[in-house]
Order: C-alpha cells, then structure tokens, then sequence
C-alpha cells in the first residue's frame, strides 16, 4: 500500500475509533443511568416493572438497522446524525441493565431484608446498605452485556451519518475494500474485547469481595 494512504487511512482509524468510543460510551451511560434507575424503581412499584420491562423487551426485538430507520423521521429526536445514533443505542441497551437490576434485587434473601427492617432500617438504607451491594455482581453483568452490545450496534451508528468505524467498514464494502473493512472491524472488535475482560475482572472481584 502507498504510504500516503497508509497515513490517511490510519488517521481515519484513529478519529473514527475515538467516534465509536463516544458513541459507545455516551449511550451506555445514559442507558445505565436509566436501566438501573427504573429497574430501582421497579421492584418498589409491580406495574412500572411490568410496563418497563415490557418495553425494553420489544425494544430488543426490534432489527438494530430498523429502529435506526424508525427513528429518523421522528421529530426533534430523529434526523440524520449523532445524537439520533446515540438514542437508538440506549434504547437498544436498557433491557440486560434493567432486567439485570431488577432481578439482582429480588434476589437478596428475603431473611436479610427481614433483619435489615427489623433493625430499623428505612427502605433507603435497606436498598443503599443492602440490596444494592448484594445485587451489584449481577447489575454489572447486565451492564457488561449492554456495553459489549453497544460497540458492536454502533458500527451501524455510520449509515445515518452517526460515524464511528462503521464509516470505514460501509466504506469498504461499497469500494470492495477489504483493507477498510478490516480497518474498520478490527478496532470495533479489539474494543468489545477489551470492554468485556474489564467489565468481567471488575464483577469477577465484586463477588470475591
């Protein structure tokens, strides 16, 4: 390969992987903040839980590329862009931080809420002091799950001008470029990697702890 498109193309690499970081990490933090939020939420209230959990379910069934288009012709929060990339990706991911959450509270033996209560405990003690740091190994399962998802759904983020590496891997197969796919892909896929193999140390030392 030239070495002046060498360059170029390794400095799309690198912009393009920052966007994917962005995309990626924005939306996931949106989602978590949501997820676990109403998953709270929801074992406090049986009809937010069923409604919500509900949802998202039809939200994750729903193809990636089909609520990108969806969404693009909703007003103020669709059209072309990042921002419509963004939405479509946390609502992609809330379903395994929900659900996560809510059955990671649940769990807690019901004996040690018992104790909890009987000590004098408020609902918020209870939930900060006890159901939460129970449930964290799961909660966290469930966010590993919708981050790892989300670097890889993102790759779509480039056909509504979301950018990310999807740019490059689109790029190449509409150049039958296989350099680019694989400039594209293999960034996307190393993320995910490493995203998985940090989110799994850290639930992994939350359980020994």
């Amino acid at each position: 390969m030239d070495p002046t498109v060498l360059k170029s193309l390794l400095s799309d690499v690198a912009e393009l992987t920052g966007e994917h970081i962005v995309l990626a990490g924005v939306s996931w933090l949106i989602a978590a903040a949501i997820g676990v939020g109403l998953g709270i939420l929801g074992t406090r209230r049986r009809a937010l839980r069923e409604v919500s959990v509900a949802v998202a379910n039809i939200l994750q069934t729903i193809p990636s590329v089909a609520l990108f288009g969806f969404l693009l012709p909703v007003p103020l929060i669709g059209g072309i862009g990042r921002h419509t990339a963004i939405l479509c990706l946390v609502l992609y991911s809330l379903l395994p931080i929900l659900r996560n959450t809510i059955v990671g509270i649940q769990s807690v033996d019901p004996p040690l809420r018992e104790a909890a209560v009987a000590m004098g405990m408020t609902d918020a003690q209870l939930l900060r002091l006890v159901e939460l740091p129970l449930a964290a190994p799961t909660i966290l399962a469930g966010l590993r799950i919708a981050l790892v998802t989300n670097i890889g759904t993102a790759v779509i983020a480039a056909i509504i001008g979301g950018g990310g590496l999807g740019v490059l891997i689109f790029r190449g197969v509409a150049s039958v470029d296989t350099v680019q796919i694989l400039a594209g892909a293999i960034p996307a896929a190393a993320m995910a990697l490493v995203a998985d193999a940090i989110m799994t140390a850290l639930e992994k030392r939350i359980r020994i702890q």
